[in-house]
């Protein structure tokens, strides 16, 4: 492979923030970068040296799009994972494996994974039709998640009793035993190719209930030593076990009996590693370059302690974005403010984040409310 630095072209299929954090580091290391999106207004789109409009599931554009880069990469798993193993076998570099990404495309199949290699998961059982799940051996109240295409709270349904059941999903699913976790936590791990594997510190998720979206995470953790350690060893064994080349964030509930149980994977950079670009000394964007390159990883510690606020469009408000308290949070020392690019909002789409860095955790804490209370996205 040539080298990352000289002509080296990576594509990303996928244009939005994700893609457009990793092409702002990578323009720190001269790579030359090519999106593919099916918005042409996506928020990578004045960023990156070429940028194609386009399906990420139509096979003929994925795999075209593919054939012109030396390096191909997602920020979405949602593609076309036929066109990335035709891609693979004509000699395209593609990180994270095409067969990484279609295990974690189906939430069924990435809990089969968890069970035939002892990674702790909730009790589940897949279900094909909603006659099964009738039957279902899990006891109410059970969660039911769609095996594929559900992310950011969609695709998720509790059922809390008989009577919910008729507005359950009829497609293929998976219902698991309802978790009484007594906190959300998630660990980033990366893999090289040479097998090199490194783990960011874990950190705590405070989620918005009404829409199933992290709103507000810490680091470093207050949880013991002892959990944060066997979170990152789970996450580790995770990489390992999958050889996955590239970034893997693992979300976990933590059990009111101090279990950890791995919900779910995401193969690629994470909402829940955003605070790292100023909390770390190196950010999950960097290490996901550096994965992908095969170049050695870099130092993950906190530098701070960091939280990180999501900045989502307010309810009741759609169209073009008017960000209302900026100049606000902006006069606070420490206060990061990360922009999206999206030109219209609508409630609750992410448009952008803050992180809050202080040496003192509680003022850290304090800043990070009154950024939630005063930065406000409207139309």
């Amino acid at each position: 492979m040539k080298a990352f630095y000289g002509d080296l072209k990576l594509g990303i299929l996928g244009g939005g923030q994700l893609g457009r954090m990793l092409i702002q580091q990578a323009i720190n290391y001269n790579v030359l970068v090519k999106v593919l999106d099916p918005d042409r207004e996506a928020p990578c789109r004045k960023l990156c040296d070429e940028f194609v409009v386009g399906s990420l599931n139509d096979y003929n554009t994925v795999y075209n799009f593919g054939k012109k880069v030396d390096l191909l990469t997602i920020e979405i798993e949602k593609v076309n994972v036929d066109a990335l193993e035709q891609l693979e076998k004509e000699g395209v570099v593609v990180y994270p494996q095409p067969r990484v990404i279609r295990l974690i495309q189906d939430k069924g199949l990435q809990k089969q994974f968890f069970k035939q290699n002892d990674i702790p998961t909730a009790e589940f059982q897949i279900i094909s039709s909603a006659s099964e799940l009738k039957q279902a051996n899990i006891p109410f109240p059970y969660m039911q998640k769609l095996r594929r295409d559900g992310y950011d709270g969609r695709g998720v349904y509790k059922v809390a009793d008989e009577s919910y059941l008729g507005n359950a999903f009829t497609e293929p699913s998976l219902i698991e035993r309802l978790v009484d976790f007594e906190k959300e936590i998630a660990v980033i791990v990366a893999r090289n190719e040479a097998g090199e594997v490194a783990t960011f510190p874990l950190v705590e998720m405070e989620f918005n209930p009404q829409v199933n979206l992290v709103e507000f995470l810490i680091q470093p953790s207050t949880l013991s030593f002892e959990i944060q350690e066997e979170a990152k060893r789970i996450a580790k064994k995770i990489a390992e076990d999958l050889k996955i080349v590239g970034l893997l964030a693992v979300e976990m509930f933590l059990t009111k009996d101090g279990q950890i149980l791995v919900n779910e994977l995401a193969p690629r950079p994470h909402n829940s590693g955003h605070q790292s670009i100023e909390g770390n000394v190196v950010s999950q964007f960097e290490q996901h370059l550096r994965a992908i390159f095969n170049q050695p990883l870099g130092d993950t510690a906190c530098l701070n302690n960091a939280i990180m606020v999501n900045v989502l469009g307010e309810n009741g408000y759609e169209g073009p974005a008017i960000y209302q308290g900026i100049e606000k949070i902006l006069k606070c020392p420490g206060v990061y403010v990360h922009l999206y690019g999206k030109a219209l909002t609508k409630p609750f789409r992410k448009m952008g984040h803050v992180t809050i860095v202080d040496a003192d955790r509680e003022k850290a804490i304090e800043k990070a409310k009154f950024v939630q209370q005063t930065l406000k996205v409207i139309a």
